[in-house]
């Protein structure tokens, strides 16, 4: 097997970017489920988290919004904490944050050549190698708190080679129907894998399939359920002064602001402090909920024209934001879509059919690219007409067209992936 025997130990970006290219190419595939190979590694270098509050974040949509939460409202309490998220948008960096910031490159390259030396003969995927050395700069930093955000299901997953004293399961709905399953119960059995026996979990899924149950109870889970447990009146519109209240089992918080993220995951967020008992006072949290965001979610890039970016790439994501857009209060929407042809294509269009808008949309690279056509049929099966859809060969061309022919009060929307909000963000930085 090679090694990366020319690779520098310098601290620069440069080196980080090589190190991710080896990664890329000492693994056949981009995915290979199971978790003996990553145990092994974690086992030589001894990762572990004994005074540490470890918290494992799975679902379909929301983990990035809910681990950003309770990163804040953490920090806020003067907690030292590590956060690990996947995909990033822009920059590897952005994988591993702690105490707010990104990691920096060195840190990185430091706990790449510690996996490389312990692994010796075993076989890592790209995630898996990142995984652990995120989990090497966790333990090396000390935090008090360290939140964990699966990247795939929950059960095979690497970021399951740790017990967490708190599992949140944010939302249930078909993606990755390759690897978690075809239907929402299936799905469910996998991410309750991160669920231990006697241990805690808190349930954000407003509609938890019956497995999900079932797990729970077979592993005698002491279990917080959405609108069982906590709830709140966020799903409906605010109250006249714009505000809202959120109810735990333990707790009340009243008059809340309108978030910049969703709901339902400030909502999961709030009951997940509660059950580790660190939920911080009500003017504490006003602050964090004011404050909180994250890139490529709901994101306004910029202002003229009206710009929002989000990564929305499944049914229920899109569903989700047919609610959030009506804030934007546009006469009619430009969209840039460019997805992966992995994913359920046609369902996630579907629920935006009903829009008052022109589609612009892009093919996209790589292996797991899709090409224009193919968001085209969908769309002219879900009724929208040939003439309100625009095709191109990448998406930077797609929002030009958009930016170009967006009028005042109306939005251009980017969503469909994250390499979709990538390119888009990456427009605009170049061309600030």
């Amino acid at each position: 097997m090679n090694t990366p025997k020319k690779l520098p130990t310098a601290t620069d970006d440069s080196a980080l970017e090589q190190w991710l290219s080896y990664l890329e190419s000492i693994h056949p595939s981009a995915i290979d489920m199971g978790l003996t190979r990553v145990k092994q590694v974690a086992e030589r270098l001894k990762l572990q988290f004994d005074n540490t509050l470890l918290i494992t974040v799975a679902g379909t949509n929301g983990k990035g919004t809910t681990c950003r939460f309770l990163e804040q409202a953490l920090l806020a309490q003067g907690k030292r904490v590590a956060v690990y998220g996947s995909p990033h948008l822009v920059s590897y960096r952005e994988r591993v944050r702690f105490n707010g910031e990104w990691a920096d490159s060195h840190a990185f390259c430091q706990a790449f050549q510690a996996i490389e030396a312990a692994r010796e003969e075993i076989t890592l995927t790209y995630f898996e190698f990142g995984t652990l050395a995120a989990i090497k700069m966790m333990q090396d930093w000390q935090a008090d708190v360290v939140i964990l955000e699966v990247g795939l299901g929950g059960r095979l997953d690497a970021t399951n080679i740790l017990d967490a004293n708190l599992a949140v399961i944010t939302t249930i709905d078909l993606d990755h129907q390759d690897y978690l399953g075809d239907t929402r119960e299936k799905i469910a059995t996998e991410k309750a894998g991160i669920m231990r026996e006697n241990g805690k979990a808190v349930i954000g899924e407003l509609r938890p399939p019956c497995t999900l149950f079932a797990s729970v109870n077979e592993l005698n889970v002491d279990a917080v359920w959405a609108q069982k447990d906590f709830y709140s009146n966020g799903s409906a519109p605010l109250n006249q002064q714009g505000q809202w209240d959120w109810q735990g089992k333990h707790s009340i918080l009243n008059s809340l602001p309108a978030p910049h993220i969703p709901f339902q995951n400030v909502c999961t967020a709030l009951a997940a402090l509660e059950a580790i008992e660190l939920l911080p006072s009500n003017a504490i949290i006003q602050n964090v909920i004011a404050n909180t965001r994250l890139p490529g979610r709901q994101q306004l890039l910029r202002n003229t024209p009206k710009v929002v970016v989000d990564v929305a790439h499944n049914p229920q994501a899109t569903k989700a934001m047919l609610s959030w857009l009506q804030g934007f209060q546009a006469n009619k929407i430009h969209a840039v879509v460019g997805m992966l042809k992995d994913k359920s294509i046609a369902e996630t269009l579907a629920p935006l059919s009903q829009l008052n808008a022109q589609w612009y949309v892009a093919s996209t690279e790589g292996a797991r690219g899709c090409e224009a056509d193919v968001l085209t049929s969908a769309l002219e099966s879900a009724a929208v007409p040939a003439s309100a859809i625009s095709r191109f060969n990448g998406v930077a061309p797609a929002y030009e067209s958009a930016l170009k022919h967006c009028e005042n009060n109306e939005l251009v929307l980017v969503f469909g992936s994250f390499i979709t909000v990538a390119a888009v963000m990456t427009h605009e930085h170049q061309h600030s």
